[in-house]
């Protein structure tokens, strides 16, 4: 897969800055705990029961979380595109066994940052820790919050057309089932949904 490592690194360097200002120094220091891990579609990244050791930021491609049921079904967690992280931060946190696993939707470029590194980081860095607190705000607080009141309070159309919003191609791009599974509708809701949708002038 060809793809600009150079380009790779500055996307990940506007998400960082994105939430706080990151000084030269750091970012090298960042740098030198990441890797460019270039995966298959349907590589699992993290099994469940697997104590998680990475943070995943996708360059290009798609990731998904999902958690599997004792009879073996799957539901999925959450779908990450370009320019979001992922990685079980509970299981990394506590080294403990992850509950979720990480699947590669597509064939994806990913840069693998080292859990354990990253914290020390954070620790040692002023700016990083600004950068991890408004990070940790912004997603383990604010969107986590909207998106549990979103499943209580809006409907299944509007949660698609919420998802088409952010990501207007990703029905191209991931299986209805993964999308439905998301939205924790059937496909077969999904699909009348998107029937629904394409009668309205």
């Amino acid at each position: 897969m060809n793809f600009d490592q150079n380009k790779g690194l500055q996307s990940l360097k506007r998400s960082f800055e994105s939430y706080a200002p990151i000084s030269e120094k750091s970012w090298q220091s960042i740098e030198n705990i990441l890797e460019f891990q270039f995966v298959k579609k349907g590589t699992i990244l993290l099994r469940n029961g697997q104590v998680s050791k990475e943070l995943y930021f996708v360059c290009k491609g798609a990731l998904r979380t999902f958690i599997t049921d004792r009879q073996g079904n799957t539901y999925n967690k959450n779908i990450f595109l370009e320019g979001y992280f992922a990685g079980s931060k509970a299981s990394a946190l506590q080294q403990i066994p992850s509950d979720f696993s990480i699947e590669a939707l597509e064939d994806s470029v990913l840069i693998s940052i080292n859990y354990k590194k990253y914290r020390t980081l954070i620790f040692e860095n002023d700016d990083l820790k600004n950068y991890y607190i408004a990070y940790l705000e912004k997603n383990w607080v604010i969107e986590k919050e909207k998106r549990e009141i979103s499943l209580v309070m809006e409907n299944a159309t509007e949660r698609y057309l919420q998802l088409l919003h952010k990501h207007p191609d990703i029905s191209q791009r991931i299986p209805l089932l993964h999308i439905a599974s998301h939205l924790g509708i059937t496909p077969t809701q999904l699909s009348r949904i998107r029937k629904n949708l394409e009668k309205e002038p």
